[in-house]
């Protein structure tokens, strides 16, 4: 083997020195930057209204009450808050007086999931007054209870 000198060993050292240099400096080497960004969508049209039924049996006479059972469908995609119930009573007969029916209904506040169908709301009363008039125009009159959601 050979002998190294002086001038061969500075020789190897400013090698070793360059390569490290070299191989370090890529090492650590990158690119810096700055950005911004941002991103956007729209937001649903809204919802369809539910649909809010109110049932209850037939043959109600004057001083009686039925039970009305209420109930929404979700026609959407997500689901909605039915609130407060509200009705309204008609009857098909002019003679047959919608103030002589009450009807009421559950404080409700439920949430009915997407797309159900039947979902449950609670129940509330349906009474026909038995007053000191003659009510003979309610016989066979259809009796319609409205609901709506507040």
């Amino acid at each position: 083997m050979r002998t190294m000198t002086k001038k061969t060993k500075a020789a190897a050292v400013a090698a070793s020195v360059a390569l490290v240099a070299v191989g370090g400096g890529a090492a650590y080497a990158y690119w810096s930057t700055t950005g911004t960004g941002s991103g956007s969508a729209t937001t649903s049209e809204g919802t369809v209204e539910v649909v809010l039924h109110a049932d209850f049996a037939q043959g109600l006479a004057p001083g009686g009450q039925e039970t009305i059972t209420y109930s929404a469908d979700n026609p959407n995609s997500s689901s909605t808050m039915v609130g407060t119930l509200a009705t309204t009573v008609t009857t098909s007969v002019p003679g047959c007086l919608p103030e002589w029916f009450t009807a009421t209904a559950p404080l409700t506040n439920t949430s009915v999931a997407a797309n159900a169908t039947g979902t449950a709301l609670g129940t509330g009363t349906l009474s026909f007054a038995d007053n000191a008039a003659n009510q003979d125009p309610c016989k066979n009159a259809t009796v319609t209870v409205s609901v709506t959601s507040k």
